[in-house]
Parts: C-alpha cells; structure tokens; sequence
C-alpha cells in the first residue's frame, strides 16, 4: 500500500468530547470519526486494525471447534417475550416496530437467537456438542454513551454459543472457550487476566471476565500475586477482617456531632479511628402486583402494594457492593430509598442514621465485619448526634450477617493464600455457563440417549472486537500517540522515504525495499505523499506503526537507512541491504 492511494487523514488536536486516551488518540490518527453520540464510523485504518482482530479471533475459535454462522441485527420481539428479557432487560434494549406495528428488537445479543436454531436443527444428542459463532453488528442503548468505541451504543462483537447434553460437557466447552480466548489475547499481544465475575443480565452460573490491564480500566480487579486468585472487585469476596468479636468496653452514649454527617469527620470530632465508625444505607424493595382491572402506574408496570425499608450497615471506611447486596435474599432488584422514606422511618435525614431506635421497623444487615465490631459508633437517628459505644447483643439485636462490600487492598485473599492486590482492568471478553436458562424458557430440547427430551446444556462466550481496539491503546500509548502490537497494527512498517519525489536514489532504495518487504509477506506501507519529515514522522508516531525505515539522501551515500522500533524509539543504522531481515528480525521479537 502507497500512502497517496490510501487515506491518511490526522488531527492535531483531539475533539473536546474525548474523555479517554484510546478516544482522543484514535481520532486524532483518523481511525474513527462520530457520526452521533456513541455511533462512530470506522475510517480505513481503524477497520484495518478491526479486520486484524477479527482474523485472530477467527482462527482460534475455528481451531477450537466453533462453527461460524451469521444471525441477524433485528430479532422479533416474539424470542425475547419467550426467554423472558423482553420485559427485564432495561432501556439499553432498543425496540423498534416495523410497518405493520409488530414488535422487534436491535439485537444486543443473541442467546435468543441461537436458541431458537438449536431447538429446530439440533434434534439429537448424537449432534452434540455444537458450538456456533458469528461477528455482527450489537446495539444498546446506553443512557450516556462515553469514552469513544470503549462505551459506544453500536460495536461490534463475536458472540458464541455451546450446547451439550449435559453439565459435564457443557464445562468442557466452556473450558475450551476459556483456552480459546487465552490464545486470542496473547496472539494480539495484550496484558491480561482472566477473572472470577457477576453473571449480570446475560444469567447463568459460572462467569469469567477478560480484562485487558490498563491504568485507565473502569473495571476494578482483585488479585493474590501470591495464589493467582483472580476476580473481579463485584464478586469478590470480601472476608471478616475481625476474626472474634469483642465484650463491650464502654456505655452507649449519645454525643453531639452537630454538621458532621460524613464517617470521616465523625471520626475526627470524636478522635477516634475512622475503623470504630459504622456506615449506614438505606435501600427500598417495592412489591408489586398485578391487578386486574388493569390498575398500573404511570410506567405501565404492575402497582406498588408495599414497600420494604433496609438498613445495610459496612464499616466507615468501606464501600457498598450493589452487585453482592442485591444478592442478599430478599434485595432482589432493591432502589435506594427516598428522603421520604428516611425520615419516615427513621426521623431524620440521611447523615446521622443507625440501627438503634429507628422510629419504624427495618430490616438490618450488616457487613461481615461490622457484625464483628464492638464499641462503634453510628447514626443516633437524631440531626446532630451520633452514638459511641454501640454493642452487638446488648444495644441491637445479633444482625443478619452478609458480605456486602467492595474488597480492598490489603485485604486477606479469599483463598487464604495472601493479601489482596487492586488494578484496573477494561473488560473485553466474557464467558458464561448458561446451563438451561434459555433452553428451559424456550422449550428448546433434544432426543437423548434413552430416548426422553431433555433441555439444552448451554454456554455463551463474547468478545468485544471493536471495544479491543480501544482497550489496546489504553494499555499501549505513549506521549507520541499508539504503540500497536504487532498482530493488531494497521500496517506493521511504515517506509518513510525524505524526498521521494525530487530523489531517484531514494525513490529506487525505496521502492526496492517496499517491493521486497512485501514480497515476504510483511503489512507495509509506503509514505509517498509530499510532505515534510517533520509531519510524516509524527503522523506515524501517532498512528503508532510498529516499525518506520527512514530512507534518505544523507543516510544512503553511508549506504545505510534508519530503522525505528516505536516502542521505546530505539534506532539504529542498518545496511540498505540487510533493512528487511533487520525489520523482520524487529517484527518477530
């Protein structure tokens, strides 16, 4: 490829909507410009590096025994009714109705889908295990569309899809899909780990998340360097950090706390350790029930017909996990309560709340390690008072004992093996062990060995292929612009001849190199355009190809060229005839 026949557009500055690194950097190269808000044209660089990551993907899980199909963007709203998301997935699910009012949606995902397949063309277990894949356009949409391709409403991802006949087979191609995408992410040379995670909308049991490492991750992991213990910071579990609770020492006594409404500054007016200081939340749970007269709310939901107030307790210094408490039973699908809703049970605003003498019954849990504490102070239920010396069994009831917070550094690693490490992580593969989630909702069955129907055994596996592409420049960038890895660069060399226009010797030496370059199978581009050093330098510096061969006049009558790794910059002078096994030698290492 010459760079007059291709199309090379830079920006010096990035738009003032980019939030992120990838964003800015990849607009500023021209691999993506933004059509509307998180939609975005890929331009041909950045399709270049999409269709590279395709490819790898491609290859290993045709190697892993997937089978690539293609299933469609829209899917009627029947399928979804079926398996029950229709009505539970949220407003990310983009519904949309054709001429004649029928009901479809702008595909997120394809567990629908596929099902259906298999319920009409796996008919017995001797066809099993099938695992089907396809790369295709998705759509959510989200409520704030954020940090260019790493959040965008439409992306593009390869979503896969295993049946078997039973939980045993199902794990192994789980386990096979696992490998898989070990193998795709280190071919793309990404740093990366594989973590324990929440099942989230897709459902199932079993789930692991694969995080690229990148300083920038919005996704926080939790990791053992010393057992290899890996999850993330949503699942997690966060273990006692009291190992027997203390009698009580001191007397309840209520103190005045008078503006101070924070854990931090309570600590601090009363001098003790922000450790002794127990935080309060307040959740809702509305039950709701059909009614038939037809008597809904103005979502066009079933009626609230009551609502249960929670008390959940975690020390000051920690941090509510909403994933683990709406596991809590009986949280399932919790809101946070309303001032309202504060006041009425409790007699005052939030800031000074408690579990002792709350003027209406709540429900109390509290954190594994606040159910050990002894002595510790919490929200009087009073505006400007808080109580010292609170006790477990003399003060309050024995609590209801549940892990409910974020996991933090230092902590004890759930497997016993060490403390806990925190990194940031971008989340670009998921896995999942459905089991019959679908397959029971959808009535999707096959013949089995004796003869009876039993439902699918089903697994799904997703990659984010654009959302790569983002998460590969958060975790290789420099104050220059993009270091690509080899596998996923737009081209792997860069040929950027001074004069090519005005110079015969460089434009022959050039020329020479381009064609033997190519002539061994290497991506490379030759800069042809008229332009300054200065700018063709910094445009490859920014697009971030691996390898530039500088040729010019001065260097050629030394009879060498330069060669420049843009990781690090290292240059060196090399021999114009040995510049492609001095380039290869660069693109193998």
């Amino acid at each position: 490829m010459k760079a007059s026949r291709f199309h090379l557009s830079t920006l010096k500055e990035a738009p003032a909507d980019a939030e992120v690194v990838s964003h800015r950097l990849m607009t500023r190269a021209g691999m993506i410009r933004r059509l509307a808000g998180g939609i975005y044209n890929y331009m041909p660089l950045g399709l270049r590096v999409i269709r590279k990551i395709e490819a790898i993907v491609r290859e290993e899980m045709d190697r892993a025994g997937a089978i690539e199909l293609l299933m469609p963007v829209i899917q009627p709203a029947e399928l979804w009714i079926e398996s029950g998301r229709w009505d539970v997935y949220g407003p990310e699910l983009l519904r949309v109705k054709d001429r004649h009012q029928r009901d479809f949606i702008v595909q997120p995902t394809s567990e629908e889908a596929i099902t259906d397949i298999a319920r009409h063309e796996i008919r017995s277990y001797r066809q099993m295990p099938k695992n089907f894949y396809h790369i295709q356009t998705k759509f959510r949409d989200e409520r704030r569309p954020r940090f260019g391709v790493m959040r965008g409403r439409e992306f593009t991802m390869k979503d896969a899809y295993s049946f078997d006949r039973d939980r045993d087979g199902a794990l192994a191609s789980y386990r096979a899909m696992y490998e898989a995408y070990e193998a795709i992410f280190r071919r793309m040379g990404l740093t990366f780990r594989a973590v324990a995670a929440d099942t989230g909308a897709i459902g199932g049991s079993a789930s692991h998340e694969f995080q690229v490492i990148a300083e920038t991750g919005e996704d926080a992991l939790a990791w053992c360097p010393d057992s290899g213990y890996a999850a993330n910071v949503e699942l997690a579990e966060a273990l006692p950090l009291i190992e027997r609770r203390a009698g009580p020492g001191a007397p309840l006594a209520k103190v005045p706390t008078p503006g101070r409404e924070k854990c931090e500054d309570v600590a601090a007016l009363l001098g003790v350790p922000l450790e002794r200081t127990v935080k309060s939340i307040v959740l809702a749970v509305d039950r709701r029930e059909a009614v038939k007269d037809g008597a809904q709310d103005f979502a066009g939901a079933p009626r609230i017909v009551g609502t249960t107030i929670w008390l959940l307790l975690v020390r000051g210094d920690h941090e509510l996990n909403e994933v683990k408490a709406g596991k809590v039973p009986g949280l399932a699908g919790f809101r946070f309560a309303t001032d309202s809703e504060i006041v009425e049970h409790f007699g005052c605003r939030p800031g000074y709340l408690g579990p002792v003498g709350t003027r209406k019954p709540v429900r109390v849990v509290a954190d594994r390690t606040v159910a050990q504490m002894a002595d510790f102070v919490s929200g009087a239920n009073e505006e400007g008072f808080h109580l010292a010396g609170v006790n477990w069994g003399r003060d309050l009831p024995e609590p209801v004992a549940a892990d409910i917070r974020n996991v933090r550094a230092g902590d004890p690693s759930p497997d016993g093996k060490g403390a806990l490490a925190i990194q940031r992580g971008i989340e670009v593969g998921h896995v999942f062990y459905l089991g019959t989630r679908y397959s029971e909702a959808m009535n999707a069955t096959f013949v089995d060995v004796d003869g009876k129907a039993r439902p699918f055994e089903m697994g799904c596996y997703g990659i984010g292929i654009t959302r790569l592409v983002g998460a590969a420049i958060e975790q290789n960038h420099d104050e220059r612009g993009i270091v690509w890895p080899r596998a996923i660069a737009p081209f792997e060399v860069a040929i950027v001849p001074l004069g090519y226009g005005k110079s015969p010797a460089v434009r022959a030496a050039a020329d020479a190199l381009y064609e033997q370059l190519l002539a061994d199978g290497v991506d490379v581009i030759l800069d042809d355009r008229d332009e300054r050093p200065g700018v063709m330098f910094a445009d490859w510096e920014l697009i971030g190809v691996p390898v530039r061969v500088t040729v010019g006049e001065r260097s050629l009558k030394e009879g060498c060229v330069e060669v420049v790794e843009r990781r690090g910059m290292q240059s060196k002078a090399v021999p114009v005839g040995d510049a492609a096994p001095a380039v290869r030698q660069l693109l193998a290492g």
